[in-house]
This record gives structure tokens, sequence and C-alpha cells, in this order.
């Protein structure tokens, strides 16, 4: 990096002019900032599926973003007996052991095929969105048969039904296998301060709790499962101060959002690097800071009983083991189902015979005593009705952690348009957002970096909705080659950005810091403290041509007036992680990997931020 104390910008085009003015950045603001680029790169994982199934449908050609090497990957031989399931992060390690077990007995087709099951791990909203297109895998096993109607659903939508045809199914034989109430999980102290166990606890009392100040931490996942699902569906319930009844109409209420915005701010929503939120399947960290521990999560049951398990007897915090809190108000069951995919073959590769036998093999084994008995080990409940959960070896006996009664109610099945709403949330209670895209286009980008690079912010910008927010696009080579400010995501808003977009080239160094300070400024000189604030910069190589250094930056974030997060993304291995990582640490921002072969994934990495509203 080429170093420079001095302020000045040396007569490059969009070099910052002013220094901001210093107050605290508070750490519930700078939350926000992320919030807006989920919602875009949800939006653009949306728009390319979408899009290549319209494509495909209607052109026959492929998706876009899948080359011929990747799309020979997504076949099969005829007689193929092997079965990939997509299954929840929340039920891969457990469903990876029954898999195990089973791939291990060689079980044959009659034509003499070794049957086996290969897993891939996929959150269940993206399985409904896999499975609309052309999916590498030909069964699902979500968290919830939600998950299983709205692939139908979805299915249905592209397929219209003709009069007096039956609705067009994606979804073919299914079987639940395992069941675990949906719970939330509170330190043992916490929970005797609200009552446990003599008095109910619920939605309510966690909310309210949360909302009137910090002595409560929790979380919930995004609503891409079931967890993070009936989290936010809860909040509706208890905002609009029903149990049943519940409708998009009442949940859109200006009363009951304005009780989702107190809320949902107060959840603390944290995912890993590889863009999972992980909670269901290890023990949640304890905050070594104070006031910070986390002592309450919406999670599974079973989750309760796998996290106990985890701790030593001697590693119990003060706070003591997790319980598990079975809300008053009502709850729903994650209930485990594996379904197969109808691929007929006019879209996809075809289902074989052998993958039906195979599926059917396999739902028989995960069903057989021996493997509901594992699964009760595991801390689910069995499919299989006529097993004692009171069994002495069990891990509910004598356990005052949970209640193998409860839950005594249960919420209804949200209809399908009351799921769209609280899938949606974050377009009901997020703030308009102002966004600077950084984009390298250094030498080092020539070529299908720069190419995958165009289409994915084509599609983001394509799926954006309305025109409350606006957008700026930076790009940076030797210098900042072109600044494009903000401009709201209108007619011609829209036209700009994507001609913007079009025009990139790659050639020159990496002015990396230059244009992050650029964006920065620009955002400070608007001044829009009431919207979200956000730069997402994404560079494959190293800055090696900036004025500015690091510190310059981190006075700058440090001296801002208008709180903005800056998010990063390393595009390969040469990509300066180190910077990257300061850079977003600095902000409160969130750092990510992606090589050549899966920046495209990245964007349904984040999207699991979908449901993140404002600090």
């Amino acid at each position: 990096m080429r170093e420079s104390s001095q302020a000045a910008d040396g007569g490059r085009t969009g070099f910052p002019k002013t220094t901001p003015l210093w107050i605290p950045l508070r750490r519930e603001l700078l939350a926000i900032g992320i919030a807006v680029f989920l919602l875009f790169t949800a939006c653009a994982t949306a728009t390319v599926r979408m899009g290549g199934l319209i494509a495909k449908y209607a052109g026959g050609h492929d998706r876009p973003g899948i080359d011929q090497s990747e799309a020979a990957l997504l076949t099969w031989p005829a007689n193929s007996a092997e079965l990939t399931v997509a299954v929840s992060p929340s039920m891969a390690d457990t469903l990876q052991e029954q898999a195990d077990t089973f791939n291990r007995r060689n079980l044959r087709t009659p034509d003499g095929q070794r049957m086996g099951i290969r897993l891939v791990e996929v959150s269940p909203q993206e399985m409904v969105e896999r499975s609309l297109g052309q999916p590498e895998f030909q069964a699902v096993a979500p968290d919830s048969s939600l998950w299983l109607r709205r692939i139908d659903r979805r299915w249905a939508e592209l397929f219209p039904q003709e009069q007096g045809s039956l609705p067009a199914r994606r979804v073919g034989e299914s079987t639940r296998f395992a069941l675990s109430p949906i719970v939330i999980a509170l330190r043992e102290k916490l929970a005797r301060q609200l009552g446990w166990p003599r008095q109910m606890i619920g939605w309510k009392e966690l909310h309210l709790r949360a909302t009137a100040g910090a002595d409560v931490n929790w979380r919930h996942p995004g609503t891409d499962n079931s967890v993070g699902l009936l989290a936010t569906l809860a909040a509706f319930h208890v905002g609009a101060g029903i149990t049943n009844g519940l409708t998009p109409e009442i949940a859109t209420r200006p009363d009951v959002l304005d009780y989702l915005r107190r809320v949902e701010p107060t959840v603390q929503f944290e995912v890993a690097q590889d863009g999972t939120q992980g909670i269901d399947s290890r023990p949640p960290p304890i905050a070594e800071e104070s006031n910070a521990v986390l002592d309450a999560i919406v999670t599974q049951e079973q989750a309760v009983i796998a996290w106990n398990q985890a701790i030593r007897h001697d590693d119990l915090p003060e706070e003591g083991p997790w319980v598990a809190i079975y809300p008053h108000e009502g709850t729903l069951w994650a209930d485990h189902p594996l379904a197969l995919l109808e691929l007929d073959g006019r879209a996809d590769p075809a289902l074989t015979r052998n993958q039906r036998r195979t599926y059917r093999a396999f739902t028989d084994f995960l069903l057989n005593k021996e493997s509901q008995f594992a699964l009760l080990q595991a801390g689910y409940r069995p499919a299989d009705l006529t097993i004692d959960l009171n069994d002495a070896s069990g891990p509910f006996a004598n356990n005052p952690a949970v209640d193998r009664l409860q839950p005594q109610n249960l919420l209804p099945m949200p209809s399908p348009p009351l799921m769209e709403v609280t899938l949606n949330i974050w377009r009901y209670t997020r703030r308009p957002a102002n966004l600077f895209l950084v984009v390298d286009t250094s030498e080092s980008m020539q070529g299908e970096k720069l190419t995958q690079t165009k289409a994915a912010l084509r599609a983001f910008v394509d799926q954006i909705q309305g025109d409350r927010d606006r957008i700026g696009l930076v790009e940076v080579g030797s210098d900042v080659k072109h600044f494009g400010s903000l401009q709201p995501l209108d007619r011609d808003g829209r036209f700009q950005l994507l001609q913007a977009i079009g025009a990139m080239q790659a050639g020159g160094y990496t002015a990396l810091l230059d244009a992050v300070l650029t964006a920065h400024t620009a955002l400070q000189n608007d001044g829009d403290a009431e919207a979200i604030n956000a730069i997402v910069v994404m560079t494959d190589g190293r800055d090696n041509d900036s004025l500015y250094r690091f510190r310059d930056l981190q006075m700058a974030v440090q001296d801002a007036q208008v709180p903005v997060v800056i998010h990063t993304v390393a595009f390969g291995r040469d990509a300066d992680g180190a910077l990257l990582q300061d850079l977003a640490l600095i902000s409160g921002g969130q750092f990510h990997r992606a090589d050549r072969t899966n920046i495209g994934e990245l964007y349904r990495f984040i999207a699991t931020y979908l449901h993140m509203t404002e600090r």
C-alpha cells in the first residue's frame, strides 16, 4: 500500500473533501446497516433463480450463471440408486449418522445397483428456491412440512392449474421421521426470575423483558427456517393480542407493525462465516462482557437437550443450564419430514425408479425401532408414538430442563398469505436505505470474475422493489475510476445504475481505501441519520494504490455523525482478508469470503440476515 498522511485528494476524482465531526458510535445503531445489504442480496438470489426458471421454460436455455460444466453435474444415470437429500442444518449431523449406517448396509436394487444416501446441507428457504429450478438433489428434509407446502405453492404459481386439472405439484411422497417442539430456551437463572417452573411463561413475557432494558439478550434465527418463522409469527400474534385468527390484514395493522418494530431490534442475530445460523446444532457462546450473556434463544427442544449434554458439570455457568419454555400462547412443531421431489424429466433429469426404491428403503430404515431410538437419544421425539419418552435410557427421563407432556397449546399453521407476510417482515419494518457498492475492477478482475460480478449486480438492481432506497456505485482501480452518487431506484435511477454496471472494465491497481473513504464521506455529507446507511466492499486483491491509510478511515468512522456499517467480501484467495476483516470490525459490519466458483452463493449466505431490522 502506498501510504500518505496528507489530507488532500491529490486531484483524484471523487476523493473525500471533508472530515466528519465526532460522536460516539452506538453499537445498536451500527447493526442496522447490515439489513439493507441482506434485503438486496436476498432479492438478487430470487432474481437469479426465478429468471433462470423463466429462461429455461420459455427459451429452453440453462439458468444464468450455470455453465455447461456445472449443468453436467446435475445429471445422473438412468438406473442411479443414489439419493441426494437436501437437509436442514439443525438436522444435518443427526441425519448424516443415520445415512452412514444405512449406507453401510450395502442394500441393492433388483437390478443390482447399490443404494446410497448423500446429504447436502441447505436452509429450508433455500430448499424452496432450489427445488423450483434444476436441483442437485432428489429429496428434501426441511425442519417442517411448512416448507413442503411452500414448494408446492410456488410450483403451482409457476404452472397455473388448467380448468378441470389437478394443481401442479413438485413434492411427492413424504414421511415424517422425527419431531421437536419449538421452545424458548432460557438460562435457568432467568427462567426462575420469570417464575419458572411455578407459572407459565410465554412470548409476551420475553418481549416485555427484552424491550424494557438490556438485562435480557435473546436470539432467534431468520425466517429461512421454522424456528425463526415461528418466533416472528408469534410476535405478530402477541402484537395483535390474539392466539387464533391471525390474518395478513391483522398482521399488517399499524399497531401490530409498531409492536414488531419494537421487538425485533432487541434480537441478536449471529451468522457463521458460511452463512448458516448454526444455533440449533451447537451450544451458543457466552459473551464475556457484563450484561451480554446470551440467556434466551428460540430454538428446538432437541437443542436444549444437546446443549446441556455438551456442558460438563464443572463448567456449568453461573446462569445455570438451559431450560425449555413452552410458550403458553402456543408454539409449533418442527416435524422433520423427508420428501421426494417429482422430477419428471421435462425440466430436470428424471427421478429414477431406483432412487424411488432408495427413498422408500431409507424411510423404512428411519422408522425402524433402532433408528427411532437413536433419534430419541439425540434429543428428538420419535415419529413412532409407541416409544415411551420416559424410557429410563432416554434424555427425557428425570430431566427437569424439558417436559415430555408439553406443549399444551399450539398456534395455528399459517395460511400461505400469512406466511408470505411473516417471511417478508423486513418489508414492513425496515427504514429506507442508503447503500454504496464499492466494486474492485482492477486488472485482476478481468474475465470471468468481472462477468460474474456484473451479472450479480444486475440481478441485485432488477429485484429491488420501490424507490425508497438509494444506491451508488463506486468503481475501484488505480483510483476511484467511477463515482456514482446515491440515486433513488426509480425508472431513471435504475437505468443509470445498470448502465454504469455494464460499463465497468477491469484495469489498473487497487485504491480500495480511497474508494471506501469516498463512499463514507458521501454518506456523511448526505446527513441522513434516519436511514440505514451501509457500504458493501468487494475486492479480489490487496490495496496497493491508496493515498489514504487504514487509520484515516478508522478515524473517519470514529468521528462520523451518521453511523455507517461497512460490509466486506474477500473474492478469491488473493484478497486481503485481514484488511477486509478490520474494515468490517471498525464499523460493526460483517466479513465474508467467496471464490470465483461460488460468488453467487455469497448472496444466499447473506440472505440469512433477511429478517434483521434496525436497532
